[in-house]
This record gives structure tokens, sequence and C-alpha cells, in this order.
């Protein structure tokens, strides 16, 4: 064996284990393995995991706040400030800024992330170049996944569907839509999914960013998946509509995405900045049996002026705010920043013998703790190559 991670915990397996890794895969999983390895690591009683999967962020637009300024916190004011900005960005730029993010994610514990990259009239594919680049740089710690996307609406522009189908023909692995940036909501919707029907890849919305309790896009966007048969290959974010629906009208569009297999992304630092603390009932979605997601979305740029890409933050920030404090409740928003939005992905998401050696210790004994306490993560490997470590803090005055 070529690593061999001791003294750690699995959610499913809370007695002590050892970890023995061979040619970057689990080779082994036992209570003591006898033999040695060149390199050995004891996690002191940790937990390990796959990591945590960002499944909705923006890399492109991340940390450009000091461009833009802090007045006005409106989405429609956000969005006009980053479409006049973007218009400049470099390909330099984008990168530059994207890989401060990408390495905060890193050493937060992040192993996957999906980053939407605007592709359309003011960006072109500059950005997409750039976070191509980055994507092939940081393959060895991290595995990011880029998402073609039309913030800015695509049927009032007339080149926007081939902008977006020649990211995807020269390596987005998906594409997004806005409905509730374009002139035709449902067109966008249908020519969207047309898009990934044409390359075989996930679609992904922003959809339903408001508090109006009015026309609601996502009936359109659940008849057009079952329709098209492309149930289980869709998600979508933010979609704060569903908090002020009355009771039977939620309940009637929540049985729909869970019909669909859409998976429900909450973003809950912009969500409750922009939306003044009202979030997707994702808590009751997941008891429906929905697969959901919580996700960083927007750092420190108008859509969200703060943020560090520790996922765990989200998720104790939702706890916080939706009052899920039982075991089982926390467990479950740890699914929602792990396995759910991995299955979202289609990446794994085990720690399992043959399984990718990809494994993050969090200094808890088990998920609810994790959650709860916010606790920091101490290192993490991919695929067996140890890609960071943070140490345990350390009282030179203790008392």
């Amino acid at each position: 064996m070529d690593l061999i991670i001791r003294n750690v915990r699995l959610a499913a397996r809370p007695a002590p284990l050892d970890i023995g890794v061979a040619a970057g895969r689990i080779a082994a999983l036992h209570p003591h393995i006898p033999s040695t390895a060149p390199v050995e690591f004891d996690g002191g009683g940790s937990l390990a995991f796959p990591g945590f999967v960002e499944s909705h962020i923006h890399l492109d637009k991340a940390a450009t706040l000091h461009r833009c300024g802090t007045d006005g916190t409106t989405l429609a004011t956000a969005i006009r400030k980053i479409t006049e900005l973007k218009a400049s960005f470099t390909v330099q730029d984008v990168h530059d800024r994207a890989v401060r993010v990408l390495r905060d994610a890193v050493t937060h514990g992040t192993t996957v992330m999906q980053s939407f990259v605007e592709v359309d009239h003011a960006a072109g594919l500059r950005s997409l170049e750039a976070l191509l680049t980055l994507a092939a740089e940081a393959r060895h710690a991290i595995d990011l996944r880029l998402c073609a996307f039309a913030q800015d609406g695509l049927t009032q522009h007339p080149d926007g569907e081939a902008l977006l189908d020649e990211a995807l023909r020269l390596g987005a692995q998906s594409v997004g839509g806005c409905p509730y940036t374009d002139p035709d909501p449902e067109e966008q919707i249908r020519r969207i999914l047309a898009l990934a029907a044409r390359h075989d890849c996930n679609a992904d919305f922003h959809i339903d960013f408001d508090l109006d309790p009015t026309a609601s896009a996502l009936p359109a966007l659940i008849r057009h998946v079952i329709e098209t048969g492309y149930q289980g290959r869709v998600a979508i974010g933010h979609a704060t509509k569903l908090s002020v629906l009355p009771e039977d009208e939620q309940t009637a569009i929540l049985e729909g995405l869970l019909a669909a297999d859409i998976v429900l992304t909450a973003l809950p630092a912009t969500d409750l900045f922009l939306m003044r603390g009202s979030m997707a009932p994702l808590m009751r979605y997941a008891r429906m049996g929905g697969r959901c997601a919580l996700a960083t979305n927007n750092i420190v740029n108008p859509f969200t002026p703060f943020g560090d890409a520790n996922l765990l933050r989200m998720g104790n920030l939702f706890a916080n705010i939706t009052g899920a404090s039982s075991d089982a409740d926390l467990s479950l928003i740890w699914d929602m920043l792990t396995t759910s939005p991995a299955s979202s992905l289609g990446v794994p998401a085990t720690i399992a013998e043959g399984a990718p050696a990809n494994i993050v210790l969090i200094d808890a004994p088990d998920t609810a703790t994790a959650v709860r306490e916010l606790r920091p993560v101490l290192g993490g490997w991919k695929a067996g190559v140890w890609t960071f470590v943070r140490h345990r803090p350390e009282m030179k005055a203790p008392f």
C-alpha cells in the first residue's frame, strides 16, 4: 500500500478503523491494518468522508465586490452590475480570482465543484477558457466541472444558443438557464433542455428567485422535463418563490419536482441576503424523498458580499435559520453537502474498498456534530495524493 490513514471513523461505521490506499484507490478498510506504508497519517479519531460537493457556485464573478461597490442589494441591481462588469473580464483576471476561491474550497474539504460560467454576448468564451485551464491545473486536488450558463436570458440574444452549444463542445459538462431574465421563460426552458439532450448532459436552472406568489416557472419546467424524458438529470437553484406559496400550491409543485426527480438546491448566503431571509423548503422536500443540495453560489460580489468557500458553513447557517437541531435533521443536512449533490453531478461519493481514494478528515465523531459545531477539516487526499493539511489548534497558555 502507498498510504495508510489510521484511527478514523466512517459515518456508517463509528468504530475506529484504518484506511489503506494503493494506486489511487481504497485498498483496505480494517480495524487495524498490520502492514506499513511509505506514508502513514494518524487521523486521531476524526471522521473520514469523500469530501464536500459544491454543486452551485460562480467562480467567474467571484471577488468582484471591490469593482462594483456594496450599494443596492436587489437581484436586479446585482445582475446589472455584473452584466456591466463582465465585458471587461479577461482570461487572466477570471483565472486569478477563481484560483483563490478554489484553493479556499479545497482547504475547507471540497473535492468536487460545479461552477456556472457565463457564456454570452458580453463575456464571450473568455471566462470558459479561464476555468477550463484552471480545471486542468487543479485536477490533482479537485474535480472542477463547468456549467455553461445563460445568466442574462437566451431567447432575446441571437447568438446565445450558439455560444452555449460551443461551450459544451469545448468542454463544459452541463448547461444552465435562467428563465427569470428571459422575455419567454418557457421557451428558454425548452431550448436549454433540448441543448442538454443534444449533448447528453445535465441541465441546471436558476429559477423562481423572487417572493411573488404568482407566475411560477416550475410547472412548465416539470412538464417539459417529464415530456422529454429528462427525469433525474435536472437541478434547480434558489426557487425562493416556493417559500411564499399557499401550502396546497407548494405541495403540488414539490410533488411535481419529485415526479420529475429534479434536485432542489438552496443557496443560503445569497438567498437570505437578496430575499430577506427566505429560502426554498429543502427539509420538506427531502422528507418527501426529494434530492436536495446546499451550496455557496457567490463569494464577495454584489449577489453575496461575503464568503470563504467553506461549504460546511452553509450547512450550519441553514440549520440555524431553519431550526434544524436533531441529530437526524443535521445528518440530513450533511447529506445535502455530500451524497445528494454528488448524485446530482453523477460522481462517486463513498468510502469503500475499490472506490477512488478521495478522503477528507474532519475533526468530529459524526456528521451531526460536524454540522452542529462547524467542526474544522484536518486534511485531504485526492486519488491518494495528499492535497492539504490543517493542524488542530494548540493552546500555548493552557487552562
